[in-house]
């Protein structure tokens, strides 16, 4: 799965971060900045848990192009 963050939307709540910090980084001010970027299957649950944790609903999951 891919995770495409829209971060010009980014408001700063910093909650994907707080609930999966091993897959979402954000800077110091709680702005996710990530580019677009591939997740490892050990942490898919993470990165669903900390995408829908997002008030602004800015962070798409992708599906593999394989599925």
């Amino acid at each position: 799965m891919r995770i495409k963050v829209d971060s010009e939307r980014c408001m700063g709540h910093a909650m994907c971060n707080a609930l999966a910090p091993e897959v979402y980084t954000v800077t110091d001010d709680g702005f996710n900045e990530m580019p677009e970027f591939e997740v490892a299957a050990d942490q898919r649950a993470a990165a669903l848990r900390g995408a829908s944790a997002c008030p602004e609903r800015i962070i798409a999951v992708l599906a593999d192009e394989a599925s």
